[in-house]
């Protein structure tokens, strides 16, 4: 529930297409909808400008599909992170519309368009096995209402990759850089450009690269000012952050 919405509200009361009992029915889970296995923040997008999001890990796919049955009866975009195929099917028994994104394990409901800003979201990854948790980041920024540009496999095994791609880069207002093995790669663009890098380390590599431990200890101790780190594999954090700071 938004501002935009308590406005067309209150404007009904006022122009005596809604009384008042219809009203407060509407506004009674303007904080929260509880239910035996959730709580549903309707709060959220009124209060920080972003809507609730649903971090489908660990939630069965009956669970997440009540959450989502809920949240179309409001005006909100809906996003559901970590989702699996299955689940997926599950929540299409409630809403036709949902929008599965195989690569980034995400599904999407537009219910409304979104005012984008001018400039644009700079996403590098590394390697294309870190497309993953670079696609979790570019959907969670697109349905915020951002543009995307994707600069795909540019790592620091063939730097030269990366020069080629610096003009669309530089022209970002921030950028995410996603990378596993030592993480090498934010340290790098970080350097190059005169833009805040979000930097998010992925759990890819061999066993020395420890789950991902060792690309967010090098992303952690980067060089490079103007880089700030996520935790391991959290594309959704980075583009949540990339699209606040876009929004400025």
């Amino acid at each position: 529930m938004n501002r935009k919405y308590l406005r067309n509200l209150l404007e009904d009361v006022r122009n005596g297409t809604a009384d008042v009992d219809e009203a407060l029915e509407k506004l009674k889970d303007l904080g929260s909808k509880e239910f035996e296995f959730a709580t549903v923040d309707t709060h959220r997008e009124l209060r920080t400008g972003y809507p609730e999001v649903i971090f489908g890990q660990g939630k069965t796919p009956e669970q997440i599909a009540g959450i989502i049955r809920f949240m179309l009866t409001g005006e909100s975009n809906i996003l559901a992170t970590r989702v699996t195929k299955d689940v997926y099917d599950k929540i299409r028994e409630v809403c036709q519309e949902a929008v599965y994104n195989p690569v980034a394990r995400t599904v999407t409901v537009m219910k409304k368009e979104q005012e984008r800003p001018s400039t644009h979201i700079a996403l590098v990854t590394a390697g294309t096995s870190d497309l993953p948790v670079a696609e979790e980041a570019a959907v969670t920024a697109e349905i915020f209402g951002n543009r995307v540009e994707r600069v795909v496999d540019v790592g620091v095994a063939g730097i030269h990759r990366l020069y080629d791609k610096l003009a669309v880069i530089r022209q970002a207002r921030v950028c995410i850089v996603v990378a596993g093995m030592e993480g090498a790669l934010p340290s790098v663009v970080g350097g190059l450009v005169d833009k805040p890098v979000i930097a998010v380390p992925t759990s890819i590599g061999y066993g020395a690269n420890f789950g991902g431990l060792s690309a967010l200890l090098g992303m952690l101790t980067s060089c490079a000012s103007g880089t700030c780190v996520v935790n391991i594999d959290n594309g959704f954090g980075a583009g949540f952050l990339a699209s606040m700071i876009n929004k400025l």
